[in-house]
């Protein structure tokens, strides 16, 4: 029997990269719903392809347009709109697996409502642990849900460890998170204010969107990937490591109390992560090449420097303060990064804001969605004025 897989963020590369394993096994899985922001088009392309029973765009504008493009090309996909359309796809009784691709706290309630209604769930959207944590993880427990990573770092972790999960805490170490170094990785930390968009978005090994670019290029990425692999898997902060490694072949490496290292290794493809959470515990073709390690130059590591990354040196601060401050921390990133992308503040200025939202911003510990939400508003609402200091002072 085919199992029924939710996109969340179908358009994105992730989602897109999701439905070209899909493609490649049409024996075992079908597309039950899909979901864009905007790319209207795009989504026609795929439901034409797909056939999903359902199709969820960000607005009703976007819906309306995408629900007479199919009328028009006699496709019967019945596009939803209402506040709660993406929960409704990611918690459907139908539903088997839900991919959760979209980039931004917009994904935890829909990755809330797939946990809590015991989905597998293909966790590509950082904010859901990063700003859910402790409720997040609840939900998981509490719905019975599959909780697999897709982020190619947290999915070699997941890889490198054994499948009986009690046993992680006696066993691990700490881990190690690979990180490429960005665009910036040997540039002068002095250069760095003068940075363009286009620059910060040109990243050496992915095409990604162009927040997630920025994030790598500050290293706020993985920043929030230390916060997610704290939760993941229920690890101190001081068991987080990261260590830069330009060519990102070794995905990530896990260190066990005996002094061993196993580490996860391929090609940089985004496909394979997918492909394992697909089909965890069984292995299926992903569609990406195979490492050639005699092609390989060799393989490189560094350590992740605090003058020129010092965003990612926050994740550990924030971890140990208040329950709360990662989603200030997110809340503020996001902002930050939309201020940079519009030319408002300088790429060095990016750091001073998301700093100064952490001073600004005293969390109480959020014990709903409710209250997640109204903490990341709070966050943003002071994000925002921080934004306009500095972008009237350069």
């Amino acid at each position: 029997m085919k199992q029924r897989l939710t996109v969340l963020g179908s358009t994105g590369s992730i989602g897109t990269s999701t439905l070209d394993v899909v493609a490649r096994h049409p024996d075992r899985y079908e597309i039950f719903a899909l979901s864009a922001a905007t790319q209207v088009e795009q989504m026609l392309a795929q439901c034409a392809r797909f056939q999903p029973r359902f199709a969820v765009m960000a607005s009703a504008e976007h819906a309306r347009l995408l629900a007479d493009k199919l009328q028009a090309n006699g496709l019967s996909t019945q596009v939803i709109q209402a506040p709660d359309a993406l929960e409704t796809i990611a918690s459907h009784a139908d539903v088997d697996l839900v991919m959760a691709a979209i980039v931004g706290a917009a994904g935890l309630a829909p990755c809330l409502a797939a946990a809590r209604a015991g989905k597998r769930l293909l966790l590509a959207n950082k904010e859901a642990l990063v700003v859910g944590g402790e409720v997040f993880m609840s939900a998981v427990k509490a719905g019975g849900a599959t909780l697999l990573p897709i982020d190619s770092e947290h999915s070699a972790i997941f890889q490198s460890l054994p499948e009986d999960a009690s046993t992680w805490a006696r066993r691990i170490d700490h881990v190690l998170l690979t990180a490429s170094g960005g665009p910036f990785r040997s540039r002068d930390p002095g250069t760095l204010r003068g940075v363009t968009p286009e620059e910060a978005c040109a990243h050496p090994n992915f095409s990604m969107g162009r927040k997630i670019s920025v994030d790598s290029a500050t290293m706020m990425n993985k920043a929030l990937e230390v916060i997610e692999a704290r939760w993941l898997f229920d690890l101190a902060p001081e068991q987080i490591k990261v260590v830069i490694h330009p060519q990102q072949i070794i995905h990530s490496m896990v260190q066990f109390v005996d002094a061993s290292i196993i580490a996860q290794l391929g090609t940089p493809d985004m496909r394979v992560p997918i492909a394992c959470g697909l089909a965890w515990p069984e292995r299926i073709e992903s569609g990406a090449a195979r490492l050639d390690f005699a092609a390989l130059a060799g393989l490189t590591f560094e350590e992740a420097d605090a003058v020129r990354f010092p965003g990612l040196h926050l994740s550990w601060q924030a971890l140990r303060s208040a329950p709360g401050t990662t989603a200030v921390l997110n809340a503020a990133n996001e902002v930050a990064v939309e201020a940079f992308l519009g030319r408002r503040i300088r790429f060095d200025q990016i750091h001073q804001l998301n700093l100064a939202t952490l001073e600004a911003v005293l969390p109480s510990k959020p014990d709903s969605l409710e209250a997640l939400m109204a903490l990341d508003a709070q966050a943003r609402s002071a994000a925002r004025q921080v934004a306009e200091r500095l972008a009237s002072s350069h």
